[in-house]
């Protein structure tokens, strides 16, 4: 069992990019007549990409950006941490 805590960071650089990804899968969800909020709560706990839509690569590019990171980023934005 590990006693101390886990220090956990993402750069700015890859805040700029999950942004930008975010905004790009959320557009292709809406496009696409889906619920995008829930499509990327299913995506967030499952891991499963298929509740994505392919429809302008957001699949592919919501796999490339790591789930841990993209829950920090939605977390500090919620929190309107910097």
């Amino acid at each position: 069992m590990i006693d101390n805590t886990i220090n956990f960071s993402v750069n700015k650089q890859a805040n700029d990019k999950i942004e930008s990804v975010m905004r790009e899968v959320y557009a292709a969800l809406v496009e696409k007549g889906y619920n995008p909020i829930n499509q990327l709560v299913g995506y967030i706990q499952s891991g499963d990409p298929t509740y994505i839509t392919s429809y302008n690569d957001a699949r592919t590019k919501i796999r490339s950006v790591d789930r841990d990171d993209l829950l920090e980023a939605l977390l500090k934005s919620y929190l309107g941490v910097k």
